[in-house]
């Protein structure tokens, strides 16, 4: 059994429901305000944990570096805001990782962050932060992912735009110092077409590395979600905002505080689908099973000490009583013991 135990006797993996991280990621736009806010929508929807992002632009980007493509399409070009200056804008102070803490503390939700550089690492190792989340932009910073690994804290490993070498090769750099590694599905779009989605990765990456999988959402369809959570994801992650209008490039890409519920009540559902694998009649079918299943009726006016042929009887719904149907087969051949009138049950006690 492949799971990853957390502290207050939280964990993830084989056994356990899917863990839900809500993605505010940097969604606060630097306001401590709405990054609380994010808190208290993520507490409130029912997810197990909420996610920021720890960085110091300095540390992960030159400020000539040109932006992504749906930076451009949210923020606008280089010209109007350069990549540098607006990941400047969205850094965190230790203070605010605080105050984030403390808040997620009250509101009974793990805060969670992903760190960018050796930096951040060490602040929310000093927080005391006990589960990391690595950005698909770092899945092949091996400097990175031996300095977060040494830590010795769980680590969620996220895949976008890499092959399975890649992923194999993160690995390896991971566990040299950390076993507890899950590893999700993620498709770097931002928002993603359903069609990249490629659930199915994630089965290969649990296959081919021997690891608990998830999946990172980047697709604004829900049934994708589903879908996910039906295959066995044991984590599953989703951008979220106080409001798609705010300025900035991830809002576009995540869903609102209502969208939020919706689909975590959702997934609770999904799950409680499931069930546990075992074929068995369900405490809610008991009462339609007598009254829908099928028994053994006398097709005719039956003599006592007649042996029973495919003539004598019939197979139709009596409210429970008589032989079930599927002992057909086992009755023909015996001797009533009495009379039997037309579709008067046939159960064993009338058979020698």
């Amino acid at each position: 059994m492949r799971r990853i135990e957390l502290a207050g006797g939280r964990a993830l993996g084989d056994g356990q429901p899917c863990f839900v991280i809500a993605e505010a990621g940097v969604n606060h736009n630097g306001s401590l305000d709405i990054a609380l806010k994010l808190v208290d929508v993520a507490a409130a929807a029912g997810a197990d944990a909420v996610k920021f992002q720890t960085f110091r632009a300095e540390h992960i980007i030159t400020r000539s570096a040109p932006k992504a493509q749906y930076h451009v399409e949210t923020t606008g070009g280089d010209s109007t805001q350069s990549w540098f200056d607006l990941l400047k804008s969205q850094e965190l102070t230790p203070d605010m990782h605080r105050a984030l803490i403390a808040r997620c503390e009250e509101r009974g939700i793990m805060f969670m962050s992903t760190p960018y550089d050796f930096e951040s690492v060490d602040l929310l190792d000093d927080l005391g932060v006990e589960l990391y989340k690595v950005a698909s932009t770092d899945l092949d910073n091996v400097a990175l992912l031996d300095h977060m690994s040494r830590k010795k804290r769980p680590i969620i490993l996220s895949t976008a735009m890499s092959t399975l070498d890649e992923v194999k090769a993160s690995l390896q750099v991971v566990r040299q110092h950390v076993g507890d590694v899950l590893v999700m599905q993620c498709t770097g779009d931002y928002p993603a077409p359903a069609a990249d989605a490629n659930l199915n990765a994630m089965l290969t990456i649990g296959r081919e590395c021997g690891v608990i999988t998830g999946y990172s959402d980047h697709v604004m369809n829900s049934a994708v979600a589903f879908g996910a959570i039906a295959m066995g994801a044991k984590a599953y992650e989703k951008h979220f905002t106080v409001g798609r209008w705010l300025p900035g490039p991830d809002h576009r890409a995540s869903i609102d505080p209502d969208q939020l519920t919706r689909l975590i009540t959702d997934i609770r559902i999904v799950e409680s689908a499931l069930g546990d694998g075992k074929k068995a009649i369900m405490a809610s079918e008991q009462k339609n099973r007598g009254r829908l299943r099928k028994s053994l009726l006398a097709a005719r006016n039956i003599a006592s000490g007649s042996i029973l042929t495919p003539g004598d009887i019939v197979v139709k719904r009596a409210g429970g009583q008589g032989l079930a149907a599927g002992s057909y087969f086992g009755a023909l051949g015996k001797r009533v013991i009495r009379d039997l009138r037309l579709e008067e049950p046939i159960s064993d006690d009338v058979l020698e």
